[in-house]
């Protein structure tokens, strides 16, 4: 119990300022996931901020349903998928999207597009204001590192 305190704690000043290199080991990262399964949204999601840094900041996210097409106008996106399976369509244009917050939209899903199966250990890059859509099958689960970089 000491150790999921000492992690909670460190979370905190992580997010609150950049404190030079962090080290997320696998051990940790399994704690978190842990608490995030019991954590889940309407669309079977759940994150947490693991830091914010200059241009970056680093998430572990974990799906159990597929998700909203999501657009961000200024955010590349990238994920170290780190266990489960998911397919994610990318391009094409955004069904329905609405602002959700600045330079951010949420919509229905994607019309066109490319899609690719993400397994564990592959990583994938979303450049800034490309649609984009994560599909989990039912009952699977998808857990990834996500790295939300600031572009210009």
């Amino acid at each position: 119990m000491r150790y999921v305190i000492a992690l909670f704690a460190f979370s905190a000043i992580v997010a609150a300022s950049d404190p030079g290199p962090v080290l997320w080991s696998a051990e940790s990262l399994k704690h978190i996931d842990k608490r995030l399964a019991s954590k889940l949204n309407d669309k079977k999601s759940a994150s947490e901020k693991l830091g914010q840094f200059d241009n970056h900041l680093l998430a572990l996210v974990r799906r159990e349903g597929t998700g909203d097409a999501e657009q961000h106008v200024k955010v590349a996106d990238i994920f170290f998928v780190i266990s489960g399976e998911a397919t994610v369509q990318v391009g094409g244009t955004m069904l329905n999207g609405r602002n959700t917050a600045a330079n951010e939209l949420l919509g229905n899903g994607i019309n066109g597009g490319t899609k690719s199966r993400l397994r564990s250990g592959d990583v994938f890059h979303i450049p800034a204001n490309v649609p984009h859509q994560v599909f989990v099958d039912s009952g699977k689960q998808f857990v990834y590192m996500m790295v939300k970089v600031d572009e210009p």
